[in-house]
């Protein structure tokens, strides 16, 4: 039977992945979904936007809601947007997923589980990266010490980039979920657009490809998507705030932006399951990520 909008379910609703920047939350719901829709990088913050995963089974529909990391210190516009963004989340929502590494528990934590004392859903902890220790008895004492932090539903060690203990979690939280109607079709896997993702992968590539501040001074906005018989026809305009950092993701001869443009264009590729034709050009805006007028139009304040 095919599940439709409406379809009843033995399970159905919202979940919210919480967690610092570069949690891995990201990576868990690639993870979960077998397919990419959010991009990833080492770096923090990589994540500015809030996306929904839909995870469909027979009997279910699990929609999980991949959100920008909540850090304390917010004095650029984008920060404070990111945050919204992010609080906005544990609204409306039927289940939490709190993400933390196992190596870090500071500020951030500190935050979100602030927010947690004004909600009444049940909250989920996921210890994460737990792949990177070898003797597992020494984790014994650090899931301990977290759990004891909240009345947490369950407490869950795993790793998102091995996939250990990740279909537990999904067990775990498919569970906790009510009956209640299909909200998507069982083949839609984001409700993020095409255009949305191109211009995101992009922004991973250049997230990847640059070192140090650069990758937070610079967002990608398309300008032109069109699609043709068996092509997808892309052009995206990468904006800086100052000219210095034009020259540096331009690179000598062209050559960074070639490279960026190459990558992202294969990535979309395997993707979208087509042929992309990919123009890529960099402007400055100078003070970009501190205007909220500028990040509206470049779509920060949904």
């Amino acid at each position: 039977m095919t599940m439709e909008p409406g379809f009843m379910l033995q399970h159905c609703g919202y979940v919210a992945l919480i967690g610092r920047p570069n949690a891995g939350k990201s990576t868990l719901l690639n993870r979960i979904l077998g397919q990419k829709v959010s991009i990833t990088s080492h770096k923090p913050q990589t994540t500015r936007h809030s996306i929904l995963g839909i995870r469909s089974e027979a009997d279910s529909q699990v929609v999980y809601v991949d959100t920008p990391g909540i850090h304390p210190t917010a004095g650029r516009a984008i920060n404070r947007m990111m945050n919204r963004t992010a609080s906005n989340a544990f609204m409306g929502v039927d289940v939490i997923v709190m993400l933390v590494d196992y190596r870090k528990w500071g500020d951030e934590e500190a935050l979100i589980l602030e927010h947690l004392e004004r909600v009444d859903v049940p909250v989920i902890l996921a210890i994460n990266k737990v792949d990177r220790v070898n003797d597992k008895e020494q984790l014994l004492p650090v899931i301990a010490s977290l759990a004891d932090r909240y009345p947490f539903h369950q407490v869950i060690p795993l790793s998102a980039r091995k996939g250990a203990q990740v279909e537990l979690l999904e067990k775990v939280v498919t569970e906790l979920l009510p009956a209640a109607p299909a909200l998507f079709s069982e083949d839609q896997v984001t409700d993020r657009s095409e255009r949305f993702l191109a211009a995101e992968i992009v922004r991973e590539r250049l997230m990847r490809q640059l070192d140090q501040e650069l990758p937070y001074a610079l967002t990608v906005e398309i300008e032109h998507f069109k699609e043709e018989e068996k092509l997808l026809d892309i052009s995206a305009l990468i904006w800086v705030e100052r000219a210095a950092q034009k020259s540096i993701v331009i690179g000598r001869q062209g050559q960074q932006l070639k490279r960026v443009g190459s990558q992202a264009r294969e990535a979309m590729e395997k993707i979208f399951e087509r042929k992309v034709f990919l123009r890529l050009w960099v402007k400055v805006k100078e003070g970009w990520s501190d205007d909220e007028r500028a990040l509206r139009s470049l779509g920060y304040d949904e």
